[in-house]
């Protein structure tokens, strides 16, 4: 419990470096976006080929991803029926409702957590893959068939061919596949490949932290616009039901305990991915609706993260 409890005494000490500097005026929403993208675009995907590369294949396509598509199938089917058949919204709208109670932070946090509080980054990749190459080309497709904003000129086939290779598109996704082959045929990677890799990637995890404290500082609020109750409940499915899903599936269906179980719950009570509201106002659609789940989320996830991990660690 104390190596738990360092690991998150760690990342919120790294955060508040950002909230001061933002605060400070050292950086401001510029820097933010320059760290989000250096993390986003080069660390994090090396960080993915050296810590997936060293890692049994075993251990990712195993029980843990099973309890992990399991948190996000359930999820997001409980918030596909709340939101089509008692609050009416539209089927674009459902989208983002959905990705908002069921798609998890697993890059500005869940890295940062894996490393810290977990201790093992590859103990994220489950979910990162559930999510990359499942939860996200199904909702994508559906905004692409109900809201237009592709190209005109381009053919449906054609927009539905980019739509399946959008996970080969996430430079997460990329690294994480190149790790997996390293980690498949077993193949050491030359030092003068692999130590810039390991440099780059050791920006990961402070960057991500330090533009989410700026984030914090200077980032929008939320506001009026939609229904407190719908907010409410997908912040809801998000921290409570997701992890309590993962939880049993992982300890009941598939027998996982000890750091494993803990695992697949935490990561599974992340708050929800900044990348969805992206995905709203790129649509156009329900775009309150998830900056709202994404800030209180991700504000109450603290205590639920460190709940999670007292009773379970």
């Amino acid at each position: 419990m104390q190596d738990v409890l360092a690991g998150f005494a760690t990342i919120a000490v790294v955060i508040a470096v950002g909230f001061l500097l933002a605060h400070s005026r050292v950086l401001d929403v510029e820097s933010q976006g320059m760290l989000a993208r250096l993390a986003f675009y080069v660390a994090s995907p090396a960080l993915m080929v050296t810590v997936l590369g060293r890692t049994d294949v075993s251990q990712l396509f195993s029980a843990n991803l099973v309890a992990s598509l399991g948190s996000v199938v359930v999820t997001a089917t409980v918030a596909v029926l709340l939101a089509r058949l008692v609050w009416r919204r539209t089927a674009s709208d459902t989208v983002i409702a959905t990705f908002s109670a069921s798609y998890v932070n697993a890059g500005n946090l869940g890295l940062p957590i894996a490393a810290y509080v977990l201790g093992d980054v590859s103990l994220i990749a489950p979910m990162l893959l559930a999510q990359l190459m499942v939860l996200q080309p199904l909702g994508l497709a559906v905004l692409d068939s109900t809201v237009h904003v592709a190209d005109p000129a381009q053919s449906r086939g054609r927009r539905l061919l980019d739509r399946l290779g959008q996970p080969l598109r996430n430079p997460l996704m990329l690294g994480s596949l190149a790790g997996l082959l390293l980690s498949v045929t077993g193949l050491p990677l030359p030092r003068v490949v692999l130590d810039p890799l390991t440099l780059i990637g050791g920006m990961a995890v402070p960057a991500m932290l330090i533009a989410y404290g700026i984030s914090l500082r200077l980032g929008p609020r939320p506001g009026a616009g939609e229904p407190p109750v719908q907010i409410g409940t997908i912040v809801a499915l998000k921290l409570v039901l997701q992890p309590v899903v993962a939880y049993l599936i992982g300890r009941f269906v598939v027998g996982l305990d000890g750091l494993d179980l803990l695992a697949v719950t935490v990561v599974a009570a992340l708050p929800t991915a900044q990348n969805v509201f992206t995905h709203a106002v790129r649509y156009r659609r329900a775009e309150i609706l998830a900056r709202d789940s994404i800030f209180i989320s991700t504000l109450l996830s603290v205590p639920v993260l460190l709940l999670i991990a007292g009773v379970l660690g």
